[in-house]
């Protein structure tokens, strides 16, 4: 394994829903020993520390049920700038917070991308598709619209323009359970690359994620994978605000996290929604650690056995 420059970007971004908690999650993978995880496997880590929203006032003309709009964009703004700049430094991992933090990350990774003529690939592992726009959102919360903006939909006129967008047929979803009608028929109509929990049980979860890394890998693609705690089901990851039964086994999320290191595609990654105000002694930040190590190189052999008795 080649030891990597690892950047620590921490993002406490509590803006995208109304239960609160996830501005705790980047102090929560300090504790649970991030850090020291990839240090273990030999990379050089950095940590960049917090980051703070850009200041944004009021948004004229917003739709009054979209929550904390005026701070996620803020939000948008710093962490675009941070994401795009982090790329020439090495592998950023982006410590949230809340999905909305992939509004920036994203947006920044590709403006990268597309600034040195390599094509940008998202991984969303996620129950959700967060394919919403401003304009369809019936909750208003913002932290499901991140696909939604950075493939150009309408609706985010005033979020900060983009510099590039991800193709549709560049993003593949895996983890699906719960979409809202709004969302399916906009799926449906896209080239987004969407498998769910149905399909994972019937098929693996090795063959659609080996498929869209192929696709990765035949492009030169930079490839952005951003992993949600309720991509895991609830009963092993209780530490989230948006909990739906039916999630991948710890096993299935280790296995899309060491097939993508075999694969050598990953060059940024997200961790999102850890609210560690709903977790269990910490299980749920130790765990997602251990799923960070798994993609940057740490194998079964390597895993430290855990009591939480």
């Amino acid at each position: 394994m080649t030891p990597q420059d690892i950047i620590m970007i921490s993002c406490p971004v509590d803006s995208g829903k109304r239960n609160l908690g996830c501005l705790m999650g980047p102090d929560a993978y300090r504790t649970a020993g991030l850090a020291t995880a990839l240090g273990d496997l030999g990379h050089r880590v950095r940590d960049h520390g917090n980051l703070a929203p850009a200041p944004v006032g009021e948004i004229a003309g917003a739709a009054p049920h979209l929550h904390a709009l005026s701070e996620t964009i803020g939000w948008t703004r710093t962490l675009f700038a941070a994401a795009r700049d982090a790329m020439d430094e090495g592998l950023p991992i982006f410590l949230g917070g809340d999905h909305s933090l992939s509004l920036g990350t994203v947006a920044g990774v590709t403006a990268h991308a597309h600034a040195k003529g390599r094509p940008q690939f998202v991984l969303w592992l996620d129950a959700h598709s967060d394919y919403h726009t401003p304009l369809s959102t019936g909750s208003g919360n913002l932290h499901g619209t991140p696909l939604a903006y950075v493939t150009g939909r309408e609706g985010f006129d005033a979020f900060p323009p983009l510099g590039a967008t991800v193709p549709q047929e560049n993003i593949c979803i895996i983890g699906l359970r719960s979409v809202d009608p709004d969302e399916r028929r906009a799926l449906q109509e896209s080239a987004i690359h969407r498998h769910d929990m149905r399909e994972i049980d019937e098929t693996g979860i090795a063959q659609p994620l080996g498929a869209f890394l192929d696709r990765v890998a035949a492009a030169n693609g930079a490839l952005h994978v951003s992993l949600d705690v309720d991509f895991i089901d609830p009963g092993m990851a209780p530490a989230v605000g948006t909990t739906v039964p039916g999630g991948a086994t710890v096993r299935e999320a280790h296995l899309v996290m060491e097939i993508l290191h075999d694969s050598g595609l990953m060059t940024s990654l997200d961790l999102v929604e850890l609210n560690p105000f709903l977790d269990e002694r910490g299980r749920t930040a130790l765990l997602m650690v251990d799923l960070a190590a798994s993609a940057l190189g740490r194998r079964v052999f390597d895993r430290p056995t855990r009591a939480f008795t």
